[in-house]
């Protein structure tokens, strides 16, 4: 989970935790990227509106690499050109602040139940 606000990190690693999900929580596109794990990670939950590098430009970078993690945007900015930006490049879910736990999890356990194959690098995730 990539998102610039500590409590929403929380809470939300908290639920995926409590539901049996491992999760790694960044603050930043950067941080994430450094965490050097891509071919590890199932699911990306992303905001979309961050400091330095925002949630679309990070879609697109790691589309540009060939790593099909699949995201579900998270935004307190829910906006119809951010919305479509991100659906038309692939996102799974589309999720506008707040969200309930239900609409997220249904979003990640639908990400899961695909099993694509490769998502990055030629193996599956585990984040």
């Amino acid at each position: 989970m990539v998102d610039d606000d500590e409590s929403v990190r929380r809470s939300t690693r908290r639920l995926l935790e409590s539901f049996g999900y491992r999760a790694a929580v960044f603050e930043s596109a950067e941080g994430f990227l450094r965490f050097g794990q891509l071919r590890d990670t199932s699911c990306l939950v992303l905001d979309v509106q961050m400091p330095g590098m925002d949630g679309l430009q990070l879609q697109t970078q790691l589309a540009a690499e060939g790593c099909g993690i699949p995201v579900i945007f998270i935004t307190a900015h829910d906006d119809q050109e951010s919305r479509r930006r991100a659906l038309r490049a692939g996102a799974v879910a589309f999720l506008g602040k707040p969200f309930t736990d239900q609409q997220l999890l249904q979003a990640i356990r639908s990400v899961l139940r695909r099993d694509e194959g490769s998502l990055c690098g030629g193996e599956h995730g585990r984040y």
